[in-house]
């Protein structure tokens, strides 16, 4: 009896050896809902400015741990339903940011408060401390809800390390009059004053996004939230990770 309780002992043992193989030493801490956009569609080019210091801070905002696309599960499908339009044109979305911390968007407020002039790479016309009451900053963000997504579109052969923002289009994308994060009425989805061909590519957008269920939002030509997003009043903390 002895012999063969062992025997189970040692074949209870290996089942558990081949099951602990199987999984992760540690569980993704996405909250439920969540995931990884490059999980639900590799396709998708993904430049994360606030991870690195090519955004208006000119330097990582808090809590940006990777540079990693997070959005609710039901943004990121349709998102990817936009990605295959795109794709059958010879172009691909090119995502700037997704889900923002809470604590991104208090280190950016914070940053507002602290003087200095306009800078004419971000904010040519815009004094530091009054990008929150012109707008242009805002004290809560719907990113943090999960659901909304910076994004243009580029050439699928065209990428550049060059992001001019204010004053010249980014020449990793299409034309779409500014580059992203450019804090001026230019960016105004339907700003009056643009050339033919950047209408053209902010319509292409707006047009592919609406389809898929996502509204702009008029101020920012990058700014989408989807509709029907799964946490319209809740706001979340966790840090952007790696998987």
């Amino acid at each position: 009896m002895n012999k063969i309780r062992q025997a189970i002992q040692r074949i209870a043992f290996c089942a558990l050896l081949s099951a602990a193989a199987a999984f992760p030493a540690h569980a993704d801490p996405l909250p439920a809902g969540f995931v990884r956009l490059a999980d639900i569609d590799p396709s998708i080019r993904q430049d994360i400015r606030y991870a690195g210091s090519e955004n208006f801070l000119h330097r990582k905002a808090n809590g940006y741990d990777a540079p990693v696309c997070i959005l609710t599960e039901q943004a990121a499908k349709a998102l990817s339903s936009v990605q295959k339009a795109m794709a059958a044109r010879r172009m691909t979305l090119v995502v700037f940011d997704c889900y923002r911390p809470a604590r991104a968007v208090a280190d950016m407020g914070e940053w507002t408060r602290q003087s200095g002039p306009p800078d004419p790479r971000w904010y040519p016309t815009v004094e530091r401390g009054d990008l929150i009451a012109k707008g242009y900053v805002g004290e809560l963000s719907s990113h943090s809800r999960g659901s909304t997504v910076d994004l243009a579109i580029a050439e699928l052969d065209k990428k550049s390390a060059v992001h001019p923002a204010c004053g010249a289009p980014d020449t990793g994308t299409l034309d779409f009059g500014t580059g992203f994060d450019c804090f001026d009425p230019a960016s105004e989805t339907a700003y009056h004053g643009l050339r033919i061909k950047a209408a053209t590519s902010r319509k292409t957008l707006v047009d592919a996004m609406r389809a898929a269920g996502f509204r702009n939002y008029v101020r920012e030509w990058w700014h989408f939230t989807l509709q029907n997003e799964p946490f319209a009043k809740q706001r979340f903390d966790f840090p952007i990770t790696a998987p």
